[in-house]
C-alpha cells in the first residue's frame, strides 16, 4: 500500500483514525454528514452503548435469564448509533463558533463550512426520528425515561460555558441508557441500575477528563471550561478517585443483583485497566490522551463479557 493510501485527506478530522472507512470509501457528498454523526470516530457510540448493554445483561441475571436478549441488543445498538449521531450534530451546531477556533475541531463539517447549519438541523431530525422509532419498541416507563433524557442532552453543549465540570454533565447523559435498559428488561427501576448509573457517571468523568486534555491550551485561550483545566497537573490522582468510585459502584451493582463471581472477576480486571489509564497518563501528550481515552471501549467490553459469562453461569 502506498504512503498516499495511508495518509488522511486534508479535510479529515484530527482525532479520526487515518484509515477510517469514511475518509477512505464514503462518497464525497455523504462524507460531511457521516463525519457530523462521528461515523469516522465510533468510540463515542461504544461509550454510549456499553451502559445499556451492561444494564440489560445485569437485569437478565437478576431475573435468572441468559444474556444477551438479541432483540434488545439490536435495538440498543441502533438507538445508540442514531442518538450519538444526533447528539454530535446538535453539539456541532451549537459549538460551531468555538469549534472553528480549536485546532482539533476546526475541520468539523459545520465549523469548516463543509455542511450548512440548515442541513445539519435536517440531518439531526432524521437521526432523531430513527431514535424515536427505536424508543417506541420499549415499554412505557422506558419511553418516558428516554423522553426525560432529552432535556439533559439539550443542556450539555452549554455546560462548558458555565462550569469547569462539563464532563460530569456528559456523564449524566451518556449513562442514561443504564436506567433505560433496566426498565426495558424488568419494567421498573431498582438499586443495581442506579448503582450502574452512578458508576457510569464517574467512569465518564474520568475518561472525558483525559480526552479534554487534548484541547486545554485552546480552551484556555477562548474561555471554554473543562475538568482538564480545573484539575491540571493533579489530574492523575483525581482520575484514580473517579475510577475507584466507578469500580466500587459497578461491584455493588453486582452485589445488589446477586451476580455470580465471574462478574466480580471482570470488575477487578476492568478496575486494573482503569488504573493503567490513570497512573500512566501523560497529560502533556495528546496522542497518549487519545489512546487511553479510546481504550475505554475495551473496558466496556471487559464488563460486558463478564456479565454475559455470569448470566450463563447463573442459569447453567
Amino acid at each position: 500500500m502506498s504512503a498516499t493510501e495511508h495518509s488522511a485527506p486534508k479535510d479529515a478530522i484530527a482525532d479520526a483514525a487515518p484509515s477510517n472507512w469514511v475518509d477512505r470509501r464514503a462518497p464525497a457528498a455523504l462524507r460531511p454528514y457521516l463525519r457530523l454523526a462521528r461515523a469516522d470516530r465510533p468510540i463515542g457510540t461504544w461509550l454510549l452503548l456499553w451502559p445499556c448493554l451492561w444494564s440489560m445483561a445485569l437485569a437478565q441475571i437478576s431475573l435468572g435469564e441468559r444474556a444477551p436478549n438479541l432483540w434488545f441488543l439490536i435495538l440498543f445498538v441502533v438507538g445508540a448509533t442514531a442518538m450519538r449521531g444526533a447528539g454530535c450534530v446538535y453539539n456541532d451546531i451549537i459549538d460551531r463558533d468555538i469549534d472553528a477556533k480549536v485546532a482539533r475541531t476546526a475541520n468539523r463539517p459545520i465549523a469548516s463550512g463543509a455542511a450548512s447549519v440548515w442541513s445539519g438541523w435536517a440531518f439531526l431530525v432524521a437521526l432523531s426520528l430513527i431514535g424515536l422509532l427505536v424508543l417506541l419498541q420499549f415499554n412505557q416507563r422506558t419511553i418516558l425515561l428516554g423522553l426525560v433524557s432529552l432535556g439533559i442532552v439539550a443542556a450539555y453543549p452549554f455546560m462548558k460555558r458555565v462550569t469547569y465540570w462539563p464532563q460530569a454533565w456528559l456523564g449524566l447523559t451518556f449513562n442514561w441508557g443504564a436506567l433505560m435498559a433496566w426498565t426495558a428488561v424488568t419494567g421498573d427501576l431498582a438499586a443495581p441500575a442506579l448503582l450502574l448509573y452512578v458508576g457510569g457517571v464517574f467512569w465518564t468523568l474520568g475518561y472525558d477528563t483525559i480526552y479534554a486534555h487534548q484541547d486545554k491550551e485552546d480552551d484556555a485561550l477562548i474561555g471554554v471550561k473543562s475538568t482538564a483545566l480545573k484539575l491540571g497537573a493533579d489530574t492523575p490522582p483525581w482520575l484514580i478517585g473517579f475510577y475507584g468510585i466507578a469500580t466500587a459502584c459497578f461491584a455493588l451493582a453486582g452485589v445488589a443483583a446477586d451476580a455470580p463471581s465471574i462478574y466480580f472477576a471482570a470488575v477487578a480486571l476492568g478496575g486494573a485497566h482503569l488504573a493503567w489509564q490513570a497512573v500512566g497518563l501523560d497529560i502533556y501528550d495528546p496522542a497518549d490522551c487519545l489512546r487511553r481515552f479510546r481504550s475505554n471501549r475495551d473496558f466496556g467490553a471487559i464488563l460486558f463479557v463478564g456479565l454475559v459469562l455470569a448470566s450463563w453461569a447463573s442459569v447453567s
